[in-house]
């Protein structure tokens, strides 16, 4: 087997008159983050871990936001062609960690539901992805609530058939 590590990290800013959706639930808050897509920063980020472990780029890459198509798309729809497409190169994703950096909403109950979600779209077990969330003590831009952040990291591998010793 070979193993590949892959980091993603995404940034939104929020917005009035959008729905704020994290990791694919829809939370009640009278901000939502500005995008092309449905602006999920948690999905995006592990959409862009997986991708760079298997050396595909990024998501703006394979679902531009000049793309009319994609506007206000599913992230974790996107987040399962992204999965799909490393499975096409032969890999599998192992797990992922993810860290979310906000000043608010809360998010300790939905979290579960977030590693379901997003295991869910990579076709993966829900014991295999972790997501947790951390607060910037009020510094700066994340500090001041003008968005969130989300940081991923994955590990994926790919079997190697060792042809010559009859595998």
């Amino acid at each position: 087997m070979s193993y590949r590590v892959g980091l993603g990290v995404d940034f939104h800013r929020f917005k009035r008159g959008r729905k704020l959706i994290l990791g694919g639930i829809r939370l009640n808050y009278p901000l939502g983050l500005m995008g092309h897509s449905d602006a999920d920063v948690i999905a995006h980020a592990v959409a862009d871990a997986l991708l760079g472990a298997a050396r595909l780029g990024d998501i703006g890459r394979h679902f531009p936001s000049t793309d009319s198509k994609y506007k206000d798309a599913n992230s974790l729809v996107l987040l399962k062609k992204c999965a799909e497409m490393i499975r096409k190169k032969g890999y599998e994703p192992v797990n992922v960690d993810l860290m979310v950096i906000l000043e608010e909403p809360k998010l300790g109950a939905k979290l579960g539901a977030m590693e379901k979600n997003l295991a869910k779209a990579m076709g993966m077990s829900a014991e295999d992805v972790s997501v947790k969330a951390t607060k910037p003590e009020l510094m700066g831009s994340l500090g001041r609530k003008e968005g969130i952040a989300a940081i991923a990291v994955c590990l994926i591998k790919k079997m190697i058939i060792d042809y010559k010793k009859g595998d």
